[in-house]
């Protein structure tokens, strides 16, 4: 089910735009939106009053009080979401609601029924649903699409990310109810395999996680370990490890993948095409200003009605792949895509 529209003539030029969040990703779009003389930012909404007064002088836009209230405001066109996840899906809701066209970062909800309510909203609306995923648009993931022809039909792909924290931040990345389900919360793990190999038949997956000591009785852990095995409809097993925080001590970013004439090796910098005795150095683009252009490929789309590179339902049903995971990890059962609602 696309999120681009058929037509869409903006009610002003430039689009009026409205952003809920202050963190990076708010403050890279902030820059983006104040430089292009196609979109207006009008207001800036956070969790910390502060925080957003200090972002709000620094761009010389309004602070809106609340996204509730950011939402309802007649001089928004289009709402950036860039908050903690758990609230993605209310914001997006709301933001529809009002008649507002809506950029959400992955995940568009935790929960894929209301992701796909979310979609259906939209298109009863009329309005673009566009949900983040920057991981796509990047050099690492073109060159990979472009490289794996070069070893023929691929069997086998592994996806692993570890990143140590010492300590582990005292931050919503780190608590369950605001994050998610790892593989929900980082939907990007996930998101490469399904862009690359399709529609999946099978889960299975383990999960650990470490809880800070001073807080066993709350939602936070200190670190986490989650591995997957997906089974794709076309042959070809992937697994995917994700991990963070204090358990880990070094730190690996690799995609790597298994095929009948070949194997490639990626690190976000540079990849390797092992073929026999024969190695080949494999050049990786810059992953820098990813959300910028993101938010101008938005742009082109309301005002141009040009193409979107992801669609809502693609990060949908990549979502419904990481919930089956989260129904995996408890029971170590193998779960299958096609026998979800």
């Amino acid at each position: 089910m696309p999120n681009d529209l058929s037509s869409y003539t903006p009610s002003t030029t430039p689009i009026r735009v409205g952003i809920v969040g202050t963190g990076y990703a708010a403050q890279t779009r902030a820059e983006t939106l104040k430089s292009d003389w196609r979109s207006q930012l009008v207001t800036l909404t956070g969790h910390t009053s502060d925080k957003t007064k200090a972002i709000c002088q620094r761009f010389n836009v309004e602070a809106s009080a609340s996204w509730e209230e950011l939402v309802k405001r007649e001089d928004v066109d289009l709402v950036v979401i860039s908050t903690i996840n758990r609230d993605h899906g209310k914001i997006v809701r709301a933001a529809l609601e009002n008649h507002k066209h809506v950029i959400v970062e992955y995940p568009l909800s935790l929960d894929p029924t209301e992701a796909q309510d979310l979609i259906a909203l939209a298109q009863q609306q009329n309005k673009m649903l566009h949900v983040e995923h920057i991981e796509l648009l990047g050099g690492l993931h073109n060159t990979i699409k472009k490289s794996i022809s070069d070893i023929g039909q691929v069997f086998y792909a592994r996806y692993i990310t570890i990143s140590p924290k010492h300590p582990a931040p005292d931050k919503w990345t780190y608590q369950h109810s605001l994050f998610g389900f790892p593989f929900s919360g980082a939907l990007s793990r996930l998101n490469r395999l399904t862009d690359l190999f399709g529609l999946v038949q099978t889960v299975h997956c383990q999960s650990r996680f470490w809880n800070q000591p001073a807080k066993e009785k709350t939602d936070y852990y200190q670190a986490c370990l989650c591995t997957a095995q997906l089974q794709f409809q076309n042959g070809v097993s992937a697994e995917a490890v994700y991990g963070k925080g204090e358990a880990f001590w070094q730190s690996e970013n690799t995609f790597t993948l298994y095929g009948e004439n070949g194997t490639l090796v990626f690190t976000p910098k540079q990849g390797q095409l092992i073929q026999g005795e024969s190695s080949q150095t494999i050049e990786v683009e810059s992953r820098r200003g990813l959300f910028a252009k993101d938010t101008q490929i938005v742009l082109e789309h309301l005002l141009h009605h040009t193409p979107l590179y992801v669609t809502a339902s693609e990060s949908a049903y990549t979502l419904k792949v990481a919930d089956a995971a989260k129904q995996s990890a408890p029971t170590g059962k193998v779960v299958g895509i096609e026998s979800l609602n």
